[in-house]
């Protein structure tokens, strides 16, 4: 099987939803981290692109309601919990980069919670400005080996070693190691090196986190570097995205590793609270639906036969 189940515990035969935990780790840069806006301010395009904007204009609300509980607060998934560095616990708003953003976290989230009976594990490991080529870089690329590649898969073992001590209500039932969610790609963008070696360092990167966390064929969910959209013509930004999507279609990877389209999600200036172009604008709807989009690609990769070799 893919994802190696560890820690059973004993009675884990009964009903769907008294099975092991499903764990995902999501992993990247400054926008993995996330900076989308929650709150609307009223100096920044009138609130557009904020989350509170977002659930208020008609022409997105029905979109996400699901976000607001019946008391107009924001809505807090008891299915969904999440562990990102410093901060844990049920899967709600404020789990960006900052208290007062979200990132892909809550689209992912929301979808993978509505897909399974049992509990959802989201383990966030995130850091701004890194690249895949120095600070990510796998073993079998050779070289040093990126002290953040050490950090994923070295915090990734420890939280899974104290669950119990990490989420009391969680820890005695067993986890599943489920999914990997990778969305990174800007320090590498930028690097004429380092955008030659993507592809090479990405498949590397997807095999030995496979290895060093003992889960064969772990399902790889790849979200493009689609900063500035459709309009993009910069040639290292076009042969980065070009690197990513190539990944899964390597012949060991089709079926158990996914590319993310993310261009269409992106929203100018003028509909979003800022103008920083490698931060989406800092656009909350940006960031929940490439958060989405990986969650649904997610769950086809999960029901795949190619991900139980």
């Amino acid at each position: 099987m893919i994802a190696v189940v560890l820690g059973l515990m004993s009675g884990t035969a009964g009903r769907a939803a008294d099975g092991p935990l499903k764990v995902f780790i999501l992993a990247g840069q400054s926008n993995m981290q996330g900076q989308g806006f929650i709150k609307a301010d009223p100096r920044r395009n009138e609130g557009k692109g904020s989350l509170e904007h977002l659930t208020r204009d008609p022409a997105t609300a029905g979109k996400f309601k699901h976000l607001l509980g019946n008391d107009g607060q924001w809505a807090v998934r008891d299915d969904v919990w999440i562990h990102y560095l410093d901060r844990k616990g049920k899967l709600t708003v404020g789990y960006g980069g900052t208290e007062d953003r979200i990132g892909p976290e809550l689209g992912f989230g929301n979808v993978i919670g509505d897909a399974y009976e049992e509990p959802v594990l989201l383990i966030k490991l995130a850091w701004g400005g890194k690249s895949l080529a120095k600070d990510f870089r796998p073993p079998s690329s050779g070289g040093e080996v990126g002290p953040f590649y050490r950090e994923i898969v070295g915090r990734t073992k420890a939280v899974l070693a104290d669950l119990k001590g990490e989420f009391p209500e969680l820890g005695g039932r067993g986890y599943e190691l489920a999914g990997f969610g990778w969305h990174q790609g800007w320090n590498d963008r930028i690097n004429q090196a380092f955008n030659e070696e993507y592809e090479k360092n990405m498949a590397n990167f997807i095999r030995d986190i496979r290895k060093d966390l003992g889960a064969k064929g772990l399902p790889f969910v790849i979200a493009e570097t689609g900063m500035s959209g459709m309009e993009e013509k910069h040639p290292r930004a076009l042969s980065l995205m070009k690197a990513q999507a190539a990944v899964a279609g390597h012949e060991e990877f089709r079926g158990n590793v996914a590319f993310v389209g993310t261009r269409e999600f992106w929203r100018d200036k003028g509909a979003s609270p800022t103008g920083q172009a490698y931060h989406w604008n800092t656009n909350a709807e940006t960031y929940y639906l490439i958060g989405e989009a990986m969650g649904v690609a997610m769950k086809e990769l999960r029901a795949s036969p190619a991900t139980a070799r």
